[in-house]
């Protein structure tokens, strides 16, 4: 058994059983290990970038790992941008980069880099596999790495030759650390803010968001009478019919700042204390109010479930949780805007679905007419890096291929990483795509004045427009293999998303707005 065979053999048996892979020719032995070991699936994104997003929807979905298969530092380097995003969702990943030959480092061959240094600002776990008999352990040593604290990204450089070199055998299975739990102290703390009488958010993040720790999150609002939000960006949240009402923070750091403006306590369950994206002239960086006390009862990488049930039981939440009632938007008529594209989503979204968001500009219809769609689960761009959309997507509907994954994906930011498209065609993945084609960085546009550079010309305006030549979307698609079409009217976006709704496989929506 060479290197490579006791490291698929180590993954499948940490649990690990699916590759989103790139790979080169330094990977050519961890790509013949997969013939000869049964148990791992292998899914080829045609971009660096598009195989780490679409590791990020997996994980978020199946609640474990996936490894991932990248060509030395160039190959990690492309896919940088959605490592970051994973980074703050806090997901689950195993990259496993192929580096030259031991001996062949020392000719600075055309692609020799420092792979370490190219993985490390995105990873919270690098090494290199000194030897092939090392190979296995610092195998399973990454997947606990991975696994440990809120979820963390973990990278193992393997050079050619521990690849290929005669190695023990796999190692076992490493168990994670178990998360921390809070103190009593910091149990009595938050229970005092909430019983303060004064404004009061409680403010859950992370695992926090699912459906059942959510219902003791608003059990426990309710029953002092505070506020519960969850932040702006998040990795994964339950909501829908039957599951919590949930506000977010406003991204706008003026409509943040009047959101929060009344608030003297907020007690972080799983988030952080909420700040504005950017920094803007005269305004602020954070965006709660400077005489607001902040209690932090469990950072993610706690026990939240843990710290949720203790807080319930300390303050005695008996109030009942405020769910959502089915609330379907009605089907819209007239122009065919943004607003109306999510009104037509809201008022058609399966049961059980998965909601992909990288809508940008449409974000906040999106948001507001599926509250009351039937249960589903709500994906979210989580480190600003845009093009995580059709990749979360992909990653998503491979972890869950009985549900149906809709991705609603600005133009401008899906053409970062539209080859997803063609792996969810070769992977015949339940995947409608909605792509909201302003044909412009209309985002932007906003931000430009927000920013204080008043009076921009042509110059300025050209590298924020998308037009000459307009994209095609339903060009690009037929070009990865998925089906799709330009709704140029309500009635026609109706029409689409009902048949895509009820067939399998991907399509592919324009809706020019």
């Amino acid at each position: 058994m060479n290197g490579a065979e006791s490291l698929v053999r180590t993954l499948i048996a940490s649990g690990i059983d699916t590759c989103f892979a790139n790979p080169g020719t330094s990977e050519m032995h961890f790509v013949a290990a997969l013939d000869r070991v049964p148990g791992m699936r292998c899914v080829l994104g045609l971009f660096e970038g598009v195989v780490s997003g679409a590791a990020d929807g997996y994980a978020r979905m199946a609640d474990k790992p996936a490894a991932t298969l990248l060509h030395l530092g160039p190959g990690l380097g492309n896919a940088l941008a959605n490592l970051h995003n994973a980074r703050k969702a806090n997901t689950p990943i195993v990259n496993i980069v192929g580096d030259h030959a031991t001996h062949h480092s020392l000719y600075d061959a055309p692609l020799t880099s420092d792979v370490e240094g190219v993985a490390r600002p995105m990873s919270d776990w690098v090494r290199t596999s000194k030897d092939a008999r090392a190979v296995a352990r610092d195998g399973a040593e990454a997947v606990a790495a991975a696994l440990s604290g809120a979820g963390r990204v973990a990278t193992l450089i393997l050079p050619a030759d521990t690849a290929w070199n005669d190695a023990d055998g796999p190692a076992p299975r490493l168990a994670p650390p178990a998360r921390p739990k809070v103190s009593d102290e910091a149990l009595r703390e938050a229970a005092a803010a909430l019983r303060s009488g004064e404004p009061t958010l409680l403010l859950v993040g992370g695992r926090a968001l699912r459906a059942r720790p959510l219902e003791l999150a608003s059990r426990i609002a309710q029953t002092h009478g505070v506020r519960l939000m969850a932040p702006t960006s998040n990795a994964r949240i339950a909501r829908g019919a039957g599951r919590v009402v949930l506000e977010r923070v406003f991204y706008p750091v003026t409509d943040a700042l009047a959101q929060l403006g009344e608030l003297r306590r907020v007690v972080l369950i799983g988030a952080q204390e909420p700040v504005a994206f950017f920094a803007y002239p005269g305004k602020p960086s954070l965006v709660l109010p400077p005489d607001c006390t902040v209690h932090c009862l469990a950072a993610p990488e706690d026990d939240l479930d843990d710290a949720l049930e203790r807080l319930a039981e300390l303050i005695g939440a008996g109030a009942p949780p405020v769910l959502q009632a089915l609330a379907r938007p009605g089907l819209p008529s007239g122009a065919l805007t943004a607003e109306a594209a999510a009104a037509v989503v809201g008022a058609l979204l399966p049961e059980d679905a998965i909601l992909v968001d990288e809508s940008i500009n449409a974000a906040g219809f999106c948001y507001r007419h599926t509250a009351g769609a039937p249960a589903h689960d709500w994906l979210q761009l989580t480190g600003g890096s845009i093009g995580i959309g059709l990749p979360l997507a992909t990653g998503a509907a491979v972890a869950c291929p009985e549900r149906r994954t809709v991705a609603l994906q600005a133009d401008g930011s899906g053409m970062y990483t539209l080859q997803a498209l063609w792996t969810q065609a070769r992977e015949n993945l339940n995947v409608t795509t909605i792509i909201f084609a302003n044909r412009a960085y209309q985002s932007l546009e906003t931000e430009l004045f927000n920013v204080g550079a008043l009076n921009p010309g042509r110059t300025a305006l050209d590298m924020l427009d998308l037009r000459r030549p307009d994209l095609d979307w339903v060009k690009l698609a037929g070009g990865m293999g998925v089906e799709g079409a330009r709704a140029d009217s309500v009635e026609r976006l109706i029409e689409l998303v009902r048949t895509s709704f009820g067939r399998p496989g991907p399509f592919l929506i324009e809706v020019p707005c």
